[in-house]
């Protein structure tokens, strides 16, 4: 885990994801590159072309200082190692483009919390980045405050085996010294009693296939049910005090109706802990 992309906006909620990052690079050993962007493109579509450019040097000049600013902050108080960078590509673009050239193994990055149907990550577009990037990215809640994850909860309906992700999240729960436990969830009253029985089984094989696969005994499995997915899952981790989700994003099949990058998307607007959504290579 050597690189860390966070992207900010400077904002309060920007700060949450900052300060998980921070805490995490402290563990992980990691460089943390601070991503600040802006559009150069619609400060160059009116009739006052003259005045939109000053405007936009103007904003880039105090971006650069408030990235200066934050990685000086970060450096000294942090004792992480940081740079910045400044992108005038949109912040789905920049972060797709930035991930990519510095090979970025996690992006971290905050949300503005629940809004009904004008859920939303922070900044333009930012949410369209869950299902196009390769990289996987830790969305956490405006309302978090950082505490080390001691607990992770995978939710699984397709018992993933690839390991490329199973490593990611094994070596992820190593740096944070947390038990992993596995979940499957059953809509109870979408799905016939074979389902259910046949998910049961499953949680449990796969339990037994990462305990004896990364060597955890400690690994648990815990089988969801309900008719609402949300409420019951919500009722769950408040009640085991879980303290990061785990979804891996799928384009398409099953994932589709559920675990899919707009559920993905969805459910980083209603939790209340950190969610690292992983995307299937």
């Amino acid at each position: 885990m050597k690189t860390i992309i966070v992207p900010t906006d400077f904002s309060d909620t920007a700060k949450k994801a900052q300060d998980f990052a921070v805490q995490s690079a402290k563990l992980f050993d990691s460089k943390i590159t601070f991503l600040h962007s802006f559009e150069l493109e619609k400060f160059y579509t009116s009739d006052y072309i003259g005045y939109e450019k000053d405007f936009a040097h103007q904003m880039a000049v105090s971006a650069e200082k408030s990235l200066d600013e934050l990685k000086y902050e970060v450096s000294e108080n942090g004792n992480v190692s940081v740079d910045t960078l400044l992108s005038s590509f949109g912040i789905t673009e920049a972060l797709l483009k930035v991930s990519e050239e510095k090979k970025a193994d996690l992006i971290v990055m905050g949300t503005l919390g629940q809004s009904g149907f004008g859920e939303r990550i922070w900044g333009s577009r930012t949410s369209d980045v869950i299902g196009r990037t390769k990289t996987p990215i830790m969305i956490v809640p405006h309302e978090y405050s950082w505490k080390k994850p001691s607990k992770i909860l995978l939710l699984t309906n397709h018992f993933e085996k690839n390991p490329g992700i199973l490593n990611f999240i094994f070596e992820l729960a190593g740096l944070y010294m947390a038990a992993v436990e596995v979940g499957v969830f059953t809509n109870i009253d979408n799905e016939k009693a074979e389902k259910l029985l046949q998910n049961e089984r499953d949680i449990a094989e796969y339990a037994d296939y990462l305990k004896e696969t990364y060597h955890e005994m400690n690994v648990k499995y815990t089988h969801l049910k309900g008719d609402d997915f949300e409420e019951v899952l919500h009722g769950y981790v408040e009640e085991n005090e879980i303290d990061m989700l785990v979804m891996v994003t799928y384009q398409g099949g099953f994932w589709k109706r559920l675990f899919n990058p707009s559920f993905t998307k969805r459910m980083s607007y209603h939790t209340d802990i950190p969610l690292l959504a992983i995307p299937i290579q």
